[in-house]
């Protein structure tokens, strides 16, 4: 990748918007914390692999890195502002007996994911699952309130982070490696309030069909997985209206938000060998709700 294709990406980036200035959230502030602890054993499905996860301060991206390192992985923690979260979901990884780093960065940003590569592969030596799960959204009743900042900075982060961090890490990628992408259900069902988010979600959807198509023959899987409604931060920081707490979830069949550790095991599973022969497929950890997709 040349300099100068890195600067004219970048020269465009746009800065986080002030529509949602507590955005992404501290977990660490939450009164009603997530549940993010793995609920089971590990078994060693992901023994000797090194893997980049990012949004993995909180969330579904700490459960899913927690729940790598258990498994045996040596975790890459990429975040984009909150330290705090960071530093504890590297604590927790250490803890289930991997080697962790943190890397703080905005990833909508090209050279940014090349930097993230790099450390990575300085560090470990090599790069086996890249789980792409940082993103973000911000509510709007009426399309005429979308600004062109704040479309262009949702696409920034939820879909062209994850081109830039693919093509810094194909290099590195050998045969038997995965590739794991965050969509969500409002790809599939249409959410009224998010529509720069859902077109993101429908465009990282293609992505992960068209991705592995692209890399099959060389032995590298691309999976996603589909989230319903997850209680993290980023829902009480500004990614739903205030109102809309207290009922957040409960249109699901299940009549509940899930939880992080509900979601984390659909990553690992399609990271390890025990989804080998899938590829261009999508989980949905939804609460039950049927989407046909």
């Amino acid at each position: 990748m040349t300099e100068q294709a890195t600067g004219s990406a970048d020269a465009n980036f746009i800065e986080p918007i002030s529509e949602e200035p507590g955005m992404p959230g501290h977990e660490s502030q939450m009164d009603d914390k997530p549940d993010w602890r793995p609920r089971y054993p590990g078994s060693g499905r992901l023994k000797g692999k090194v893997a980049i996860v990012t949004g993995a301060d909180s969330g579904i991206g700490r459960a899913t890195a927690v729940l790598f390192a258990r498994e045996g992985a040596n975790v890459a923690i990429a975040y984009l502002c909150e330290d705090d979260d960071a530093e504890k979901t590297r604590e927790l990884c250490e803890a289930e007996g991997a080697r962790a780093f943190t890397f703080r960065g905005d990833l909508g940003k090209q050279e940014t994911g090349a930097k993230l590569v790099e450390k990575t592969i300085d560090t470990f030596g090599q790069v086996d699952v890249l789980v792409n799960i940082a993103g973000e959204q911000h509510p709007d009743e009426d399309i005429r309130d979308i600004t062109a900042e704040q479309l262009q900075r949702t696409f920034q982060t939820n879909i062209f982070s994850q081109f830039y961090l693919v093509q810094a890490a194909r290099p590195h990628l050998k045969k038997g490696a995965a590739i794991v992408n965050c969509t969500s259900v409002t790809m599939y069902q249409g959410q009224p309030i998010l529509l720069d988010y859902s077109s993101t979600k429908g465009a990282i959807t293609a992505f992960t069909r068209s991705l592995s198509e692209n890399l099959i023959e060389d032995g590298i899987r691309v999976n996603a997985v589909a989230p319903g409604p997850i209680w993290t931060p980023l829902n009480p920081s500004g990614g739903q209206p205030k109102e809309n707490i207290p009922d957040f979830g409960e249109s699901t069949p299940m009549g509940r938000p899930g939880q992080p550790n509900e979601v984390a095991p659909s990553f690992l599973f399609l990271a390890c060998n025990d989804s080998s022969y899938m590829s261009g497929q999508v989980l949905h950890p939804n609460g039950g709700s049927v989407i046909n997709g």
